[in-house]
């Protein structure tokens, strides 16, 4: 359960002055080239592909043994790739070029024997198995790419507490401006310009305002309909700093809430708490889903709360680890993860309360940080 972070420090070793992508690269060298036996490992990913280069628009990145890394970009990307990607060698792909034989080429002429894959689509995965023919074997290795991935590093933790900090500013001026009258997408436009404002990169997802009825779909949307007295409203916002996420759901109510949404309120809150306390190095995921489950289940909600309790956040907003009854995944060191409890009522509506948080070594950390009061205005 600790390897993840052993790879990490063998690349501070290895790699001491060298960019964060660099010291990521080496340590997929160190897992996948020295403990399972390849000599090559070609990243196609979108998302990978941006851990790997540190920006978007790269088609493909090839990692030999011996030699230099090559990202393979389009004209379009060509002279940001030269510009950031530190470290690599940028290969142009012309229009007319069939990208998978370009890499089979490059392949070839590094010598690799046994090319390992992220993900490759059926098409592409036909083109550069015809194109390398017998003498280069190609192994699907994603699960290699998700360790490195779900163990976050220090500038990763730096981006996503920024990150978390635009959220919660966001959620702030949610709240404020949530009334009678008030449309949901006008509560989802003054919360998005609030994190801009603050310095958001963008939306880490679709903002979800979903009032009254509609807050019992636990993906709503955000549509034109006009927050009434007493509706329930879940707001679930995250911002994005360098392309990495933060996730945060809050209810409150449009005035004065009722006797029965306060009482399933402070059920969905204590779930929420119990699961926070339950989060723990090496913890399995599934039994912190259970600490919050039981809450709501004891409650007699139980079939009401229809989702998993949590999930990775990063350069995704779902991502490893998961957190649901049939999770295997355990909790380890710098896993993020989001804590988000519900209660879904059809035709009376949902109450929903998640941060984000990051699993240390004591203890856990909310990255995400608010009011956890249901009645917004006296």
């Amino acid at each position: 359960m600790y390897l993840s972070l052993s790879w990490r420090l063998i690349a501070a070793r290895h790699f001491p002055c060298e960019g964060e992508e660099l010291k990521r690269i080496g340590i997929l060298k160190t897992v996948a080239f020295e403990e399972r036996k390849f000599d090559g490992f070609l990243i196609a990913n979108e998302t990978n592909l941006l851990y790997f280069a540190g920006f978007p628009g790269t088609s493909c990145l090839l990692i030999p043994k011996k030699g230099e890394s090559t990202i393979y970009v389009y004209g379009v990307n060509y002279e940001q790739a030269r510009a950031e990607g530190e470290g690599l060698v940028v290969e142009l792909v012309k229009r007319d070029e069939d990208l998978m034989a370009k890499i089979a080429e490059q392949v070839k002429s590094f010598g690799i024997g046994k090319l390992a894959f992220d993900v490759l689509n059926l098409e592409n995965y036909r083109k550069i198995t015809k194109a390398l023919g017998r003498k280069t074997k190609l192994r699907a290795q994603n699960k290699l790419v998700w360790r490195l991935r779900k163990v976050k590093d220090e500038q990763e933790l730096g981006l996503m507490r920024e990150a978390a900090k635009m959220t919660s500013r966001g959620m702030e001026t949610a709240c404020e401006v949530i009334k009678p009258g008030v449309r949901e997408y006008e509560v989802a436009a003054e919360m998005e310009y609030s994190m801009r404002r603050s310095g958001s990169w963008g939306t880490a997802f679709d903002s979800i305002v979903a009032s009254g009825i509609r807050s019992a779909f636990p993906h709503g949307g955000c549509t034109d309909r006009k927050i009434r007295k007493g509706d329930l409203v879940v707001v679930d916002i995250g911002a994005t700093d360098h392309y990495y996420r933060s996730d945060m759901t809050r209810t409150v109510t449009a005035g004065k809430p009722s006797a029965k949404q306060m009482k399933i309120y402070e059920h969905v809150r204590l779930a929420q708490e119990k699961a926070f306390q339950a989060v723990k190095l090496g913890a399995r995921a599934r039994d912190v889903d259970s600490a919050s489950r039981k809450v709501i289940e004891e409650a007699g909600y139980s079939e009401y709360f229809v989702h998993g309790l949590g999930h990775g956040v990063g350069l995704e907003v779902h991502e490893a680890p998961t957190l649901n009854p049939e999770s295997k995944d355990r909790l380890m060191f710098r896993n993020v993860v989001t804590i988000e409890p519900g209660i879904y009522i059809p035709g009376f509506g949902g109450i929903r309360i998640e941060d984000t948080v990051i699993v240390g070594k004591r203890k856990p950390e909310k990255l995400t940080k608010g009011s956890y009061t249901l009645e917004t205005e006296p």
